[in-house]
């Protein structure tokens, strides 16, 4: 082959892999911009990073200026997460208000029942349904300036004499309670006990947490930040081989 082919077989095969990392840059831009994730494993990638971020909406849309997680989104990517091969452990991220609890709880039941090693991260706070959220993981981390808040279920709206709807909340707070006492060490008595102190949050019922309190009341396992989730999902990857 004379030099002047080979230049120019070298030229193209350069031109189809800067258009091949082209595109997958694009990729990743949509899929952050679409879903707020990045995209699934690639090769040489055996960690995949689970956000959740702002609120959990669920089957109703909220507003565009609202920051959400859609679990539309999250439970297909769990999905995808349990049946690649490639993919060996899971750090969930989470900075969230809380949002819709069915679709909270249905995430927290998928992360928890997943077969690959998992750790959560609370960075900024994980209210309400983000409770459960970063309890489900295997270990669960909080860094020391974020915070949890612990509180029943709140009903929004007038609701007159119908002992049904009472029914369903109480219900659903047991589900709730029973995932979070089921998925942590906190004791169910300490924990409904939280749920319920009236005098730290304005005109409700509950409890702020921030950073080691979390740890101290049993919901999570350590203080800690990015460095230290990483570390241990390394450790229980390495634990889920043998």
């Amino acid at each position: 082959m004379s030099e002047e082919k080979k230049e120019k077989n070298e030229k193209d095969e350069k031109d189809e892999k800067d258009e091949e990392n082209e595109k997958d840059e694009k990729n990743e831009l949509d899929a952050v911009k679409d879903f707020g994730i990045i995209s699934m494993a690639k090769q040489d990638e055996r960690i995949q990073v689970l956000p959740i971020i702002g609120q959990i909406e669920g089957h109703s849309a909220l507003s565009p200026q609202t920051k959400t997680t859609k679990y539309e989104h999250v439970i297909p990517q769990l999905i995808a997460i349990e049946t690649d091969k490639r993919v060996e452990g899971v750090l969930i991220v989470l900075n969230t208000v809380g949002g819709d609890v069915e679709a909270g709880l249905a995430i927290a039941e998928m992360i928890a029942s997943l077969s690959k090693p998992t750790v959560s991260l609370v960075i900024g706070g994980g209210h309400s349904i983000g409770v459960p959220l970063a309890t489900a993981a295997n270990y669960s981390f909080i860094s020391p300036s974020a915070t949890m808040i612990v509180h029943p279920i709140r009903m929004n709206g007038l609701i007159i004499g119908v002992s049904q709807t009472f029914e369903y909340f109480n219900k659903m707070q047991e589900r709730i309670t029973e995932f979070v006492v089921r998925t942590s060490n906190v004791n169910r008595d300490n924990f409904k006990k939280l749920m319920l102190q009236n005098d730290e949050l304005l005109n409700d019922m509950g409890t702020i947490l921030i950073g080691k309190q979390a740890v101290e009341q049993g919901l999570i396992d350590e203080v800690g930040g990015i460095s230290n989730a990483l570390a241990k999902l390394d450790e229980l990857i390495e634990k889920n081989k043998k």
